[in-house]
């Protein structure tokens, strides 16, 4: 997959690595087109890179097909990059049903979405890439992240599964288990005390460091070029799956 001249859709692509992935693709000749929830930190984004933004909110699984058509409308999609994420954590008990809603709503059902909608596209044009990014988390439980893990795991069971319906075309997908990104979500899951012990625990065997965003940029967009079928990183993490 050439990256330069490609229109590649970014979700969750007002801040973290969604921003910087699309300003990394966009440096190396990408149409980009940026998708989040924050429609003037978006807005702002896809003017710096000379992308387009649409904000919209993929808890809503009634609107994901409308946005797809909405990009369509202004050209073909040749690569899908499912960022979007959010994180939950706490123990089960403590956890209010509007907050799971969303988590597996964003998580794992808007991929799924996003993925039936654009490739039918893409197969009639005989080519297309598709990147969904997971979590170690999902091949890994601890304490306090039961839901997250869940929508993980099966964002990373979906994608293996998708890779097999597709086996026979001329579109390819990536899996992107990532481990911890220097960022607020790591405040979040070490203000919950079990897990921060649990993190800390993996810490302390070196099989969990603080993964520098540019380092996970750049396995992604390596990914897309190659048409890999896995990034897993830490790479000392690899064995989790």
């Amino acid at each position: 997959m050439k990256v330069s001249g490609a229109r590649v859709v970014v979700t969750g692509a007002s801040r973290g690595i969604g921003a910087a992935l699309a300003a990394d693709l966009a440096g190396r000749g990408a149409r980009v087109v940026l998708v989040a929830r924050s429609a003037e930190a978006l807005d702002k984004t896809a003017a710096e890179l000379g992308g387009e933004s649409f904000p919209a909110d993929l808890a809503d699984s009634s609107a994901i097909e409308t946005l797809v058509r909405s990009i369509e409308a202004g050209g073909p999609i040749d690569v899908l990059v499912n960022n979007a994420g959010v994180d939950l954590t706490g123990d089960l008990v403590d956890l209010a049903d509007d907050a799971i809603a969303q988590l597996l709503a964003v998580n794992l059902c808007a991929p799924m979405l996003l993925c039936r909608a654009v490739i039918p596209g893409m197969q009639r044009r005989g080519h297309g890439h598709i990147v969904n990014v997971s979590s170690l988390a999902g091949t890994n439980a601890i304490r306090g992240l039961a839901p997250y893990s869940a929508s993980k795991a099966g964002l990373s069971h979906f994608t293996a599964g998708l890779r097999a319906d597709l086996k026979h075309t001329n579109v390819t997908t990536t899996l992107a288990e990532i481990g911890p990104v220097g960022s607020t979500m790591l405040d979040s899951l070490r203000a919950h005390e079990p897990t921060r012990r649990a993190l800390a625990r993996l810490e302390r065997l070196h099989l969990s460091v603080d993964l520098d965003q540019a380092v996970v940029v750049d396995a992604l967009v390596g990914a897309i070029e190659r048409e890999k079928r896995h990034v897993r990183l830490p790479k000392r993490a690899a064995l989790f799956p």
